[in-house]
């Protein structure tokens, strides 16, 4: 019998953690995530946001297990149900290890990476490091980097798809966590919902194309659309929240203005963190790194509606371009904060009724049928010129 890790998680309670999983726990990428915040800057306007990419791998691990053994259940066969599994083993490591790769303050500043790479590049890197590497060798029984970093990419047979889909998907294990997560340590209560129904009522289905993917059985509506009201809400309260977005701005701008980049070569990215970039914001003159160490932010000069809608939208994108000139680009910090919340991936989550016959989610539910795009502009500015450029978009718009 192997002894396994317990941690406690404020979320999930008892996360066991297997000889693998504890070694990956262990292992210097998953541990760097203990110094980047799950939501970037975001601790700066709630103060209890101080969470880590480090406890949501973890939940998003537990919740992977406990995903797979409904689907297991109700495969008819297509999931093995074994608890030492090597699908059920390979999914739990693959939502341990799929955010290694995110940079300092997580989406923030995450096109700067060199040689145009993403945060998921970055993440197979590190899956080929020899750490990682020694330790799948020595407690994977069968188990390897590679067929993790095939299984995040989306890689491999029907049920290498399906596992696919539990840790990024329509209906995934990282959506369940961080929900739940940000909302608690933000302090919020739009991040709720019913967790333990929707676990008992997922399911694997086929689309009409013939591929699997994780829906949800008739029961389990009701539960679904309370996660997708609480992601609407956490977008527009939390994740799209307007201080939040300059600090945002702001780091952005101050990576730019020095020509940083993060490091592509994943042993030089190991090195950064937040600690490490907030150190070196600490001991800069800049405008920008003052605007998130000093709290001298932009004030907020106009903001849109919400909901624009397409045509709204586009005549205010064209509207920008005066408004730069008129006032200096350096004078304004602009952002675009758009996400169709109850579209939770590129296709759609599947519903099935008592009769087997499937039905869209978007279709199922006349609740989630009616809500439309966030689309919403803010143009942020000096503070002496705030009022000035209030004003000159008001004309305009």
């Amino acid at each position: 019998m192997q002894s396994l890790l317990s941690l406690r998680d404020p979320v999930h309670g008892f996360v066991r953690a297997d000889p693998l999983e504890a070694a990956l726990i262990n292992s210097a990428p998953v541990q760097r995530l203990r110094c980047v915040h799950q939501l970037g800057l975001t601790y700066l306007v709630f103060p209890g946001a101080e969470h880590s990419r480090f406890s949501h791998v973890l939940g998003a691990m537990e919740l992977a297990g406990r995903v797979y053994d409904t689907l297991a259940a109700k495969s008819g066969g297509l999931l093995p149900t074994d608890p030492r599994a090597l699908e059920r083993r390979l999914v739990r490591a693959a939502a341990l290890l799929h955010d290694i790769g995110h940079a300092p303050f997580s989406h923030s500043a995450e096109d700067l990476f060199e040689d145009n790479i993403d945060h998921e590049e970055m993440t197979r890197r590190l899956l080929a490091l020899p750490e990682i590497e020694a330790a799948f060798a020595r407690f994977g029984e069968g188990l390897d980097a590679q067929q993790v970093s095939d299984l995040l990419a989306g890689e491999g047979d029907e049920v290498g798809r399906l596992l696919a889909q539990v840790i990024s998907g329509e209906l995934d294990v990282d959506k369940m966590d961080y929900l739940l997560r940000d909302s608690l340590f933000c302090g919020v209560r739009y991040g709720s919902f019913d967790l333990e129904r929707l676990l008992d009522t997922v399911v694997p289905l086929q689309n009409p194309s013939g591929d699997w993917g994780v829906g949800v059985e008739g029961g389990g509506v009701h539960a679904l659309e309370a996660l997708v009201l609480a992601r609407y809400y956490m977008f527009t309260q939390v994740y799209f929240n307007g201080t939040g977005k300059v600090l945002e701005l702001h780091l952005s701008q101050w990576l730019r203005e020095r020509g940083e980049r993060w490091p592509s070569d994943p042993v030089a990215f190991m090195k950064q963190d937040d600690i490490s970039v907030l150190t070196a914001m600490r001991a800069c003159d800049s405008l920008h790194a003052k605007a998130v160490v000093a709290r001298g932010y932009y004030p907020v000069a106009y903001e849109t509606r919400e909901h624009l809608s397409p045509e709204e939208s586009r005549r205010f994108d064209e509207l920008l371009p005066e408004i730069r000139h008129r006032f200096g680009a350096g004078n304004l910090l602009i952002s675009h904060s758009a996400k169709d919340p109850h579209r939770l991936a590129s296709s759609r989550v599947l519903v099935r009724h008592l009769d087997g016959t499937l039905e869209p989610m978007e279709e199922a539910s006349h609740f989630i049928r009616h809500l439309t795009r966030i689309d919403q502009y803010r143009v942020y500015s000096d503070r002496e010129i705030r009022d000035e450029v209030e004003a000159a978009i008001r004309e305009l718009v």
